[in-house]
């Protein structure tokens, strides 16, 4: 399918042919679910812990004898009934990532960039540079009118227009090497340079 081209001054900047097998397959949400649910994992830090009962401090001495008390048997102050106790079946160190195979996240950064082309929400950049100054890359993004946008470049992102771009909330700046399914569906527009697209579709055939 042919697009068209666009500068930072919303002016038309040439056409350019995108690859139906990246930017026109039908939007899986199931597929999307797994993706997003896959990377979230992996961002889980697991750093959470509860103390069981060989990390408590106290005494190690049997509370009462076993029998003749009347009282339930008890072994250790330190058992999770106890106040000061362990915690029953609490969470531990452990890391929260799981598998998902290549194929399956190809399929889902190919239903991603589809979902927004499909809505009309994908623009595509001749380049994006900038002065470097915030106040003269928001002036341009004025002609668009965007809420929150993700800005994909190429290999390297523009230095000055990363910078420029820190301090607009809602608009991130990644590499084409960090193009990915959750970033790309909590923004409502997707803007990719051309050589990003060239990126892409090298990375996704």
């Amino acid at each position: 399918m042919k697009v068209e081209v666009k500068n930072l001054s919303n002016k038309a900047a040439g056409k350019i042919e995108l690859d139906d097998g990246v930017f026109g397959v039908e939007p899986r949400r199931d597929i999307l679910a797994r993706v997003v649910n896959w990377q979230l994992a992996k961002r889980r830090a697991g750093t959470h812990k509860t103390r069981t009962v060989s990390e408590i401090s106290g005494t190690t001495a049997k509370p009462f004898r076993q029998k003749g008390s009347g009282k339930a048997r008890q072994g250790s102050l330190r058992s999770v009934q106890f106040r000061g106790g362990a915690v029953a079946h609490g969470p531990v160190v452990r890391s929260h990532a799981h598998g998902l195979p290549k194929k399956v996240r190809s399929l889902g950064l190919k239903s991603a960039l589809s979902a927004k082309q499909a809505a009309g929400q994908l623009v595509i950049l001749d380049t994006a540079g900038a002065s470097g100054k915030t106040k003269d890359l928001k002036k341009a993004l004025e002609n668009f009118g965007w809420g929150s946008a993700l800005v994909i470049d190429g290999a390297e992102v523009n230095e000055p227009f990363a910078r420029a771009a820190r301090n607009i909330p809602m608009f991130d700046v990644l590499p084409s090497q960090g193009a990915n399914v959750y970033d790309i569906l909590r923004r409502d527009m997707l803007v990719l340079t051309t050589e990003a697209v060239q990126q892409l579709e090298a990375r996704l055939k």
